[in-house]
């Protein structure tokens, strides 16, 4: 799918070129060049071929299909929570995470140099919704956009004054627009959590420290079940970071859960509580084992 601005669309088309002779390397992100998905795939592997895709859906067929490797993705933000779609995404494309990444994110305030007054900014709802306050206090009219760097290179193909948008810095390089502030995002210790996907798990897994395990279920629908589901990883001390919920199809009476804990299957403690929870199960799958990115607690 090619639906960047035209300012993007040589650089995409570069990018693209480069890790069609080395898929092998290619890392896939979702945007436009420039967007915090390219820094974070560059930063989390200098060596990557980054592979610009236009939506999430595209960036995990890249994988699928083989024209890349491994895929980033952001699945949630400190200060906007989680990633749209993403729980939907990640267990319906059949691929292993096969590790995370935490990138500090700072936003800028780009427009067309000249120094025009802006009535409105384009950028990614996470963004926008990250800088809330900033624009209301401006008085800037948010509008949605498909991501960030591609805000940015569509204000540089319409040529509005009044147009800006909110995108890394690099954005503004990439396509010829002016900073007129940095750092708006209102909170100073924003900060995006990605999971890098593959098509097959990590094997063997590395040693030497903590691991992560990702997996989704839906309990069975009886009183108390998420209570039993939950109750072996409290009675054999597996520390659960993150659960949250979200609804299966269209009948609101299936609810998926997601789930993070720390350690991996073959750990004792670990398969012990997982046994319990798929005993309380519908279903219970799996996304992937992987080195932890920060530490927990």
């Amino acid at each position: 799918m090619q639906s960047y601005p035209a300012p993007a669309q040589a650089h995409v088309e570069a990018m693209t070129a480069a890790a069609r002779v080395r898929p092998a390397r290619a890392v896939a992100f979702q945007g436009a060049p420039g967007c915090n998905g390219h820094r974070a795939a560059m930063e989390y592997d200098p060596a990557a071929l980054p592979l610009p895709c236009f939506s999430f859906e595209d960036a995990l067929d890249a994988v699928k299909d083989g024209s890349a490797a491994r895929a980033i993705i952001p699945i949630e933000n400190s200060q906007h929570g989680r990633v749209a779609d993403i729980h939907f995404l990640l267990p319906e494309s059949g691929l292993r995470i096969v590790g995370e990444y935490f990138m500090p994110i700072g936003h800028a305030l780009m427009a067309l140099p000249g120094g025009a007054a802006l009535s409105h900014v384009h950028s990614h709802p996470q963004a926008l919704g990250q800088s809330r306050r900033f624009l209301r206090a401006r008085g800037l009219v948010p509008l949605a956009y498909a991501d960030t760097a591609g805000a940015a290179a569509l204000v540089a193909e319409q040529g509005d004054p009044g147009s800006g948008a909110i995108a890394p810095a690099i954005a503004a390089e990439l396509y010829g627009l002016e900073i007129r502030e940095t750092n708006v995002e209102d909170a100073a210790d924003n900060m995006t959590r990605f999971v890098v996907l593959a098509r097959e798990p990590l094997g063997p897994l590395p040693s030497g420290g903590p691991m992560m395990t990702t997996f989704v279920f839906e309990v069975k629908n009886i009183p108390a079940a998420l209570y039993k589901a939950l109750g072996g990883f409290a009675t054999n001390g597996v520390n659960m970071t993150k659960l949250e919920s979200y609804q299966h199809g269209a009948s609101f009476s299936a609810t998926m859960f997601y789930a993070d804990i720390v350690g991996a299957p073959g750990d004792p403690a670990v398969d012990r509580a997982l046994e319990e929870l798929a005993f309380h199960c519908k279903e219970l799958r799996m996304l992937g084992t992987y080195p932890q990115g920060r530490p927990r607690g």
